[in-house]
């Protein structure tokens, strides 16, 4: 299969120049131990099932006979052996030098089942699905990093991308697997393999617990109903049993969410909650998402062919599309990824936070129509912050330094208003 450069080449390279060990966490299929075995000397596959009895009887006796290889070693679905992460925090001590492993995992690890949180010696590296820079569909005009550090440069850009094209991306992902895919048939397949695989497998794997496919597939099915919504856990789980023959507590649906979050599938987006409205004003749950818009597809049991009639469905899942791409293009500035909404109607889809204070205010427009609208609400933002700095001279609060609509259409440029309009077919990190 071939390899597509990714954005989390450069960082693994950079942590590995810092830190003992690097650990690179992830959706399952996302490309992680594709990009790790690119850096990697030495590689051990602890799901490998020829060694699985060697492999245990190594666990509870000398694991670290895990760690013996060229380095940098990778040691490929670690959390099958938890106890591999003292064993490599130890022997980073005992070497006192850098880039020493790689780990992968594709679940977050239950905290009691390891001695030490590895700060100071394991680093931390979050990877997701492609964005469309990465898989060669946008033309990277326009970079993130560039636009942040020059805030007033002018834009006139064009993106190749239709919108018939985005729908397909969205359909497809960002699983290397669908983008390497030979045909369209084939590369639509693969999210609906992963979906059936985390309802059949996964889900139980995880910890061990029995849990029921069924109930998961209806779980996962309301959360894409309800993608980039405010939806509360209470509408969803009324969603979840009224089928007749689902039944399901709330204790029962949050121990599933838990799951399907420690394998990184639900990723909901939570509220930015600056002091510029009462706290009733604002509205504070989360946003549902997942960790790649194809999910959402898969699970609706949608097609390229079907959403280019459902433009509104669509416009829920451009959403998504973006919150995933722009986290990959600010890995390297430990950004956060939040949203704004209150009563009064006033919104950002995306707020982004940068870990050096600065951030932007972003709406997702599918079309050029609503840029207008988009623009209005940043706009109206920006000058209720404007206005609360006025009279909160004390505590005032950062003004945003980008304002954003983010639009599948052609057409790249900054308004008079201040407003960059960017097709995401334009972004790259």
């Amino acid at each position: 299969m071939r390899y597509f450069k990714r954005i989390s080449d450069e960082l693994l390279h950079q942590r590995l120049q810092a830190m003992g060990a690097v650990l690179i966490e992830g959706p399952k299929w996302c490309g992680k131990t594709t990009t790790a075995a690119q850096q990697a000397q030495s590689i051990i596959r602890l799901q490998d099932p020829d060694e699985r009895a060697n492999y245990d009887m190594i666990a509870q006796n000398r694991p670290s006979l895990f760690l013996q290889g060229e380095t940098p070693r990778l040691i490929d679905e670690w959390q099958d052996y938890p106890v591999v992460w003292d064993a490599v925090r130890i022997e980073v001590d005992k070497r006192q030098t850098t880039g020493q492993f790689i780990l992968t995992g594709s679940n977050v690890v239950d905290e009691t089942q390891i001695r030490h949180s590895g700060t100071g010696r394991i680093s931390r590296l979050q990877m997701g699905t492609m964005s469309l820079w990465e898989s060669q569909e946008s033309n990277g005009l326009i970079s993130l990093k560039e636009l942040f550090d020059n805030p007033q440069m002018d834009l006139d850009v064009l993106s190749n991308l239709s919108v018939d094209d985005l729908i397909y991306a969205a359909c497809r992902g960002g699983w290397p697997a669908a983008v390497s895919a030979k045909t369209k048939k084939s590369a639509l397949s693969v999210a609906r393999d992963y979906v059936n695989t985390v309802c059949t497998s996964d889900i139980m794997r995880i910890d061990g617990s029995n849990r029921n496919s069924k109930l998961t597939r209806q779980i996962l099915r309301s959360y894409a109903r309800n993608i980039s919504t405010l939806a509360k856990t209470g509408s969803l789980l009324q969603d979840v049993v009224a089928s007749d023959d689902v039944d399901c507590s709330r204790t029962t649906f949050d121990d599933y969410v838990d799951a399907l979050e420690r394998l990184f599938v639900i990723q909901n987006i939570g509220a930015w909650c600056p002091a510029i409205r009462s706290k009733t004003a604002i509205r504070s749950g989360d946003k549902r998402g997942f960790c790649d818009p194809s999910i959402a597809v898969a699970l609706l049991g949608l097609t390229p062919e079907s959403m280019q009639m459902q433009l509104n469905t669509f416009g829920f899942i451009f959403e998504q599309l973006c919150i995933r791409d722009l986290k990959a293009y600010t890995a390297d500035q430990y950004a956060t990824v939040s949203y704004y909404n209150d009563r009064y109607g006033l919104e950002a889809d995306i707020v982004l936070h940068l870990d050096d204070g600065r951030y932007a205010l972003i709406e997702c427009k599918l079309g050029s129509a609503e840029v207008d609208a988009g623009a209005a609400h940043l706009l109206k933002l920006q000058d209720l912050i404007r206005e609360h700095n006025l009279t909160e001279k004390q505590v005032p609060i950062r003004e945003p330094d980008l304002l954003i609509v983010l639009t599948g259409g052609k057409v790249g440029l900054r308004r008079k208003d201040g407003v960059y309009v960017i097709p995401i077919g334009c972004l790259k990190d």
